[in-house]
């Protein structure tokens, strides 16, 4: 288990799906979520995870006060259900939601823009292997609005994922927040260009 939020989190992992396994970004997010709550005070927030796989993040975002909204594959609602529902029912203010969200699909259908506010959008890891890197662009351009917050934890894996960084920076202004050398992670806070406050 996992101890986040003053709660101890059991979280069940699939190891044939890479969506299902808690990979070293998400526990990073969720610390700097713990130990930075004064800077990113999350009670009553809208947060929406994108790639939510096992839900770590978006359960101690919940934990921490958030309006949580874990999305993530079809395939991988079940287990990430699971885990929200083990890990969240009666020990928070708000209920988290599961929802599936395949990037770049049906966006406007099921996330409309003139309902859906989100504070904050978190993201562990989603650039790991990935052939969808062009429906992710569009999926954070989608959900982000102008005083929306990104908070991204990645490993620098591959090529791809770089270029990837030099695409998403054309939309969007990045600063690197937390570095975690030792384990080849940094956190990345990010706005639409020309939002973010000093």
């Amino acid at each position: 288990g996992f101890h986040f939020a003053g709660h101890e989190i059991r979280i069940a992992e699939a190891i044939d799906c890479y969506g299902a396994v808690v990979w070293p970004s998400a526990l990073v997010l969720c610390y700097f979520l713990e130990t930075n709550s004064k800077q990113f005070n999350l009670v009553d927030k809208n947060v929406i995870e994108i790639g939510a796989g096992t839900g770590l993040v978006s359960i101690v975002a919940s934990l921490l006060g958030a309006f949580v909204t874990a999305t993530d594959l079809p395939e991988l609602l079940g287990n990430l259900q699971h885990n929200v529902l083990q890990n969240t029912k009666q020990k928070c203010k708000h209920q988290p939601c599961v929802k599936e969200l395949s990037w770049g699909i049906d966006l406007e259908k099921n996330f409309p823009r003139s309902s859906c506010h989100f504070d904050y959008i978190m993201a562990a890891d989603v650039v790991y292997y990935h052939p969808f890197l062009d429906e992710l662009l569009l999926t954070f351009d989608h959900l982000c609005k102008n005083d929306t917050v990104i908070l991204w934890a990645m490993k620098f894996r591959l090529e791809k994922e770089n270029q990837f960084v030099d695409r998403f920076q054309t939309l969007f202004d990045l600063e690197m927040i937390s570095n975690f050398p030792s384990l080849n992670i940094a956190l990345y806070k990010a706005m639409r260009k020309g939002r973010m406050k000093a």
